[in-house]
């Protein structure tokens, strides 16, 4: 897979998912997401639990939380979620500022893969799951550009190299040439750009 992306400073874009975090009241915690089959708890779940893993892989430090399959359980939160999740995600963007991050071989979710591939990665999670948590809270998103352009990148080539009809995620969601390059990376990844919660 290798991609361009050689070093890419995920600060932005953690501090843009802190703050919609920040937003998310209570109340709002069981309603649904983008994600099929997870509520807004259970995405906060999963996106502490990929800081974790993905602090781990640009460390090197591979063991339980690197070699996990995100789709063994279904993540939720505890009481503490905002300071956990917001602490993960600091250590995330400071481990993924060392260059050796994006180099050698490191694994995550279970799968081994290079350095770079895996910051390719873990951008697009933060950018694609900022959007899913904003789009089932109600709150304004704009993603850091740079983690934006990466997270396109992967999907595009994903796409690319299945013929343009399924991504990494699922099935390509068909969006105009001309859309913003949000929505287009949305229905790169399986979703629909037009999804919105329930009344």
């Amino acid at each position: 897979m290798t991609h361009e992306t050689t070093t890419l400073d995920l600060g932005p874009q953690t501090q843009v998912l802190v703050r919609l975090a920040d937003g998310v009241r209570d109340e709002r915690l069981a309603d649904p997401t983008p994600c099929p089959g997870l509520a807004v708890r259970n995405l906060l779940g999963h996106l502490t639990g990929l800081a974790v893993a993905f602090r781990d892989a640009a460390r090197k430090d591979l063991g339980p939380t690197t070699d996990t399959s995100p789709e063994e359980s279904v993540p939720d939160i505890g009481p503490g979620w905002r300071g956990e999740l917001a602490a993960a995600l600091g250590e995330l963007a400071q481990a993924w500022r060392e260059p050796g991050a994006w180099t050698g071989a490191t694994r995550a979710g279970g799968v081994d893969l290079p350095g770079a591939d895996a910051g390719a990665v873990v951008a697009d999670e933060l950018v694609v799951h900022g959007w899913d948590l904003a789009r089932a809270t109600g709150q304004e998103y704009t993603p850091d550009p740079a983690a934006l352009q990466a997270a396109y990148g992967l999907l595009a080539g994903a796409a690319e190299e299945s013929g343009g009809e399924r991504g990494m995620f699922g099935p390509v969601v068909a969006v105009p040439a001309d859309a913003p390059l949000l929505e287009r990376a949305v229905g790169l990844s399986g979703r629909d750009p037009g999804w919105s919660r329930p009344a």
